[in-house]
C-alpha cells in the first residue's frame, strides 16, 4: 500500500539536465506525491538517472516505465494513466520535466480536485491574460489561438485546451475509454479535456505561469500543432455523433 493518493506522470526524452532536479522538487513539496517517469528510450541516459535515484533514495515513491523509442506524448500518458489506475492512485497528474510547469502548482491543482470537488483541474496559461515567460512570440500566438480555435469550433469553454499541466481524478480516467483516444501530440491534450467535458465531468482552470525551459531541447514542432488543428474538426463531429460513456464511480 503506497503512502500517497497522487501520482505525477512525467514523460521524458533526453531530459538528463532536468530529470533529477524536477524529481527532487516534487518530493520536496509539503504534500506527498509519487512520480512515474515514462522514458522513450532517451539516448542521453535519462532513464539511467531515474533508475539510480530509485535504487539509492526513492524506492516506492519513484517509478519508471521504459519504452523502446519515441512513441508520442499521448501514448506515453495513456500508458501512465493505465499504470496509475492499476496501482490505485486517486489523483493523476500530467507534468513536463523541464520546469515549464512549476512543481509548487501541483498542490493548487490537487486542492481544486480534492478540496473543491472538481474532476479535472487544468493549469491554465490564458485565464488571466497570457501567463507565458520566455517563449518565442510565434509559439505563444500559435498556442493561444489554438485554444481560441478549439472554443470556436467545439463550444468547449476552456481557455487553455492544449495545456499539459493537469490533474485528473481517478474516476475520470476509469470512465474515459483510453484506448479510443486517437491523438498523440497537442491533439491528445485537447481530446482528453473535451472528452471529459462531453461525459459531464466538472472542470476547473487554475491560473499558472508557464516558463520556457532553461535546459535541454524543446520537443515541440509544427506537426504537433497541425494534428491539433485538423483533429478539432473530428472532435466536433464526435460531439454530435458519438455516444459517450456514463461516469464510472469507484
Amino acid at each position: 500500500m503506497h503512502n500517497s493518493d497522487s501520482i505525477v506522470i512525467i514523460p521524458t526524452y533526453n531530459e538528463k539536465e532536468n530529470i533529477e532536479k524536477i524529481i527532487r522538487a516534487v518530493f520536496a513539496l509539503k504534500k506527498s506525491f509519487h512520480i512515474l517517469v515514462i522514458d522513450d528510450g532517451s539516448p542521453d541516459g535519462t532513464a539511467a538517472i531515474v533508475r539510480s535515484l530509485i535504487a539509492m533514495e526513492f524506492s516506492g515513491s519513484l517509478h519508471l516505465l521504459e519504452r523502446s523509442g519515441k512513441l508520442g506524448l499521448g501514448t506515453a500518458y495513456i500508458a501512465g494513466f493505465k499504470w496509475a489506475l492499476e496501482h490505485d492512485y486517486d489523483y493523476v497528474f500530467e507534468m513536463d520535466a523541464d520546469f515549464s510547469h512549476d512543481p509548487n502548482d501541483l498542490e493548487r491543482l490537487y486542492a481544486a480536485c480534492h478540496d473543491e470537488g472538481f474532476d479535472v483541474a487544468i493549469g491554465s496559461r490564458y485565464i488571466e491574460g497570457v501567463n507565458v515567460v520566455n517563449w518565442p512570440i510565434g509559439r505563444v500566438l500559435m498556442s493561444y489561438f489554438a485554444s481560441k480555435y478549439v472554443r470556436a469550433v467545439t463550444g468547449f469553454l476552456v481557455n487553455d485546451t492544449t495545456a499539459g499541466f493537469v490533474c485528473y481524478k481517478r474516476r475520470v480516467l476509469k470512465t474515459i475509454e483510453l484506448d479510443k483516444i486517437r491523438f498523440k501530440g497537442y491533439g491528445f491534450q485537447i481530446e482528453m479535456k473535451y472528452t471529459a467535458y462531453k461525459i459531464g465531468f466538472k472542470i476547473k482552470e487554475v491560473s499558472v505561469i508557464f516558463v520556457n525551459r532553461k535546459e535541454g531541447t524543446s520537443k515541440m514542432s509544427g506537426g504537433i500543432f497541425g494534428e491539433a488543428f485538423f483533429g478539432v474538426m473530428r472532435l466536433r463531429w464526435d460531439g454530435w455523433t458519438r455516444k459517450y460513456p456514463k461516469i464510472i464511480e469507484d
